[in-house]
Order: structure tokens, then sequence, then C-alpha cells
């Protein structure tokens, strides 16, 4: 250990000023370099990196050192299929006590009937939802209404007619192409497999929703299930409304919140805007604006508790305790003022960058941004999504291009990018910060041109070209950003 990274920390730091988060984080790193010095290596890359890099993708964050230790101990070696006290496997008080909190922490954050945190990700919590509400709205009620007490009841014909009722429901969520996700609905994702999928767009003009146009859709399509929430939408949605539209025809109201769950939360987004008062079913990530480790979770009416709970075995495997543990720890740190302080300046940075690139004549997909994200329209620049997301990396500013409604470059190469505050925010970056960032962004894509394809005389729609001056530009000022705003100081590699 005397050449240790915590023995060098230790011999610089004195006692009183130690951080245990600080001291466990780098004693962890020098036990995984004993063992595979490789993975220990791509782990400080990946903290060098992060540290000399603005992160402006939508979907990310920095959770805390707390979060991130819960991860890494002997919790994941416990199996506990099942719920809180009703397992498969014996010896599981200790992960019971865990989820308890967890649910606990999720329901006080929320103020919601029911909570589910075993998900390990945004798509599979979807899954949940989308086979609970299958099970619970259809498979049960056919089975009572047969008259039997279970499908082990039920004849080979009976279980085939109500399998493939269950496969012919409807639902009908944002496309891919207006800013939804994959999991809406989308025909290569398996849930326009599992039932029939319909899909709406926002009005080409404004391209906001349009819920009179939404509510003619629903009346025609009737389905089982409407769907609102988004990957790529910059305004909020009233869930005011959709409810009253999946009333209407008698649908279910489930609500994805994975990309703004942290701005409900933080009591930004209240009243018609907050989902929890109106869905049946709401589902999300725990990372992103929340801030805490990968996974899902999953809230519900009371009457879909059961069903829910039994998440395993309908569809997930054993729930991973460690990650139940870091979910726990984030909702926690969710539950705070200051938290609430953090989901509103994730906003009112959001909206200083949207208003910056708005004087410079950046075309910003609905002119502007209500939430933690902002999607710019390239074509004044002349080169695609592709081309904006290598310069931008090029020039240290981490982005993901993104497609924006009625993309004519599709999803692969896209006409936008889509940049977010979550991370910057969570280093403590605010109006003047923005400004800069905005300027950057500016800068380095008004500097960049399409490469000559390797194909013919046509501009390539990936590979792109950068003044070396620009470039150097750009990478003094993210320096001059970072080191104003460091990520995770107490930690020394």
């Amino acid at each position: 250990m005397n050449h240790s990274r915590l023995s060098h920390y230790l011999a610089k730091t004195p006692s009183q000023h130690q951080q245990s988060s600080a001291i466990a984080y780098l004693a962890a790193l020098d036990h995984i370099e004993s063992v595979a010095p490789n993975i220990a290596a791509s782990i400080i890359q990946e903290l060098v990196d992060q540290r000399s890099r603005l992160k402006l993708i939508a979907s990310e964050n920095y959770s805390s050192l707390a979060v991130q230790l819960a991860m890494g101990n002997l919790l994941t070696d416990k199996y506990a299929e099942g719920y809180p006290h009703h397992r498969f496997y014996g010896g599981c008080s200790n992960v019971d006590t865990i989820e308890d909190y967890a649910i606990h922490e999720l329901k006080k954050l929320f103020s919601c009937e029911h909570a589910y945190v075993q998900p390990h990700s945004g798509a599979d919590a979807n899954l949940v939802a989308f086979w609970s509400i299958l099970v619970h709205d259809v498979q049960n009620k056919e089975v009572e209404r047969l008259g039997k007490k279970n499908l082990d009841e039920l004849s080979s014909e009976e279980y085939e007619r109500i399998r493939q009722l269950m496969v012919n429901q409807k639902i009908l969520g944002m496309s891919l192409n207006s800013g939804g996700h994959l999991t809406h609905g989308y025909k290569h994702n398996v849930s326009s497999k599992m039932m029939q999928a319909f899909q709406y767009d926002v009005d080409p003009a404004t391209e906001l929703i349009d819920y009179q146009a939404l509510r003619l859709m629903a009346e025609q399509v009737r389905p089982k299930i409407l769907l609102a929430g988004y990957s790529a939408h910059p305004r909020k949605i009233n869930f005011a409304t959709m409810r009253e539209i999946a009333d209407s025809v008698g649908a279910l109201l489930m609500v994805d919140m994975a990309h703004f769950a942290g701005l409900v939360a933080g009591k930004v987004f209240t009243g018609e805007f907050n989902p929890v008062p109106f869905a049946h079913f709401i589902t999300s990530t725990t990372h992103k604006t929340l801030r805490g480790p990968r996974g899902g979770f999953l809230l519900c009416k009371s009457e879909y508790a059961d069903t829910v709970n039994k998440g395993c075995p309908l569809i997930l495997g054993g729930p991973l305790p460690n990650v139940l543990a870091a979910k726990a720890i984030a909702f926690k740190e969710a539950n705070t003022e200051s938290f609430c302080h953090y989901a509103e300046q994730v906003v009112k940075n959001a909206q200083v960058l949207a208003e910056t690139l708005r004087s410079m004549g950046v075309r910003l997909v609905t002119g502007g941004t209500e939430n933690h994200m902002v999607i710019l329209d390239l074509k004044r620049f002349g080169i695609t999504g592709r081309h904006a997301e290598t310069a931008l990396t090029k020039a240290l500013l981490t982005v993901n291009r993104n497609a924006i409604p009625f993309d004519t470059q599709g999803p692969w190469y896209t006409s936008g990018i889509r940049i977010g505050t979550p991370a910057l925010t969570t280093l403590g970056m605010g109006k003047i910060e923005m400004e800069e960032v905005a300027s950057i962004i500016f800068d380095v894509l008004s500097h960049t041109t399409p490469a000559p394809s390797e194909k013919g005389n046509l501009p390539s729609k990936a590979m792109c070209h950068v003044d070396q001056q620009v470039l150097d530009r750009s990478h003094a000022r993210v320096k001059s950003l970072l080191m104003q705003f460091p990520l995770y100081p107490e930690i020394e590699c």
C-alpha cells in the first residue's frame, strides 16, 4: 500500500480534512488494481475523461459517491426473487430492510400510492407496466369471467384465447419521429410486437403536442394504454388533459417520466404538469435528472400493487440488492430542499442555454425549452447531427445527435443534437457558465464542415472537418470552466 492512491491521499491530507467517501473510493481502486490493473485503469481514465469534458448529454448526470459506493459490496451476491417479506429464497431480511426503505423514500418523494423499485432500467420498468396492465385488466378479468380461480384451471384452448386477447391490445404513444422513446411502440422494439402499436406526432408547425388531434386519434384507435412521455421533447406535458383523453376512450394513462423525474421530485413540475395525481402507471429511470444509479422504478395506483409486485417472475429475474441500496440513497438525497433548488436550477440553466443559442440565430425545436433539454436544428450550419456530435467531441463537449421532428436525415445521421443541463448543474454551473457553453457550441458548429465522401463527390454525412484554431480555443475555454467546477474534487487520482 506504500505506493497506493490511498496512502498518497492520506499522506497529503490532514486527518481532520479527510473525507470518508474519498478514502473508500480510493481504497476500492487500489484493490481493483491489485486484481485487474486494466479494469482499474479504465475506471480511472473514465474519471479523467469526465473531468476534462463538458457533459451535455441530457440523459446523463453525476451520482454521489455514496450512491456509487453502495453498489460495490456483498449485496450483489444475494438472490432475492420476489418482493419484501415475500421471497422465494431464505436469508433475505437485510434485503427486505433495504428495499422497504427504498420504497418508503420513493413514495415520500412522489406522494404516490404504490412504488416498485426492482426494474433494472427504464425499458424494464415499461415492460413491467405493460404486462401488469395486460395481466390485471385483461387476463385476470377473463379468468374471473370464466368462473376460474387462476390460470391453472384453464383449458389449453381457454388459455390460448386469453393469450391472443392480451397481445391484441392497443397502445398509443408518441412516435420516435416526434421525440418519443423506442419503448413507446417503435416498430423495431418489442413494445410494438407484444401489442398493436399506434403513434401520435407533434404538430408540424409548432412541434408541440396537439391535444385536440390526439383526442381524435384516441377516439379512433380506442387504445388500452395511452402513453405520455418522451426522450427528446423540450416541453412540459399537460397530464390533466392526457387523463381526460384516456378516460374518454376507456384507456389507462401510463406516463414514462424517465427524463423529467427529477423535475417532478424537485417540485418544478407541479399541478397539471405533475403526472402522479393523474396517471394509473408511471415509469422512470433512476439516473438522468434524478441523479441516482442506473436503474428503473414504477409507480402505480394501489389497485395494481399486487400485480406489479410480481414483476418477478412476470418480466424480471432476481433484483439487484446492491443497486436497490444505491437507489435508496439516491431517493433519500432527492427528498431534500437542496435537491429542489438543484432541479429548479437545471431548468433555469436550460432556458439560459436555449435563449443564448436562439439569440445567435440557432433554430431550436419548439423554439425553446421548459425542461432540462434543448434540441438544436443544425440545417443552418449545413451539417448533420453526426457531424455536430463528432465536432463537439473533438472540442471537449459530450453531446448526442438526435432527430428533430419529421427529420429527413433519419435516426442515424439526424438533423439535430440534444443538449442537457443536469450534469453541469450538478457541478454548480449557472447563468454565466451556460452563456459561455452556448458560445462555445456556436463557435464550433459555425466552423464545422462536412468532409468529402469516400464513395464519391458528395459530402460525407458522418466525417467532418473543424478548424484547429477553433478546437484549440474551445479546449482552453472548456478547461477554464472545469477548473472552476471540478468533478469529485475530494478524489485525487
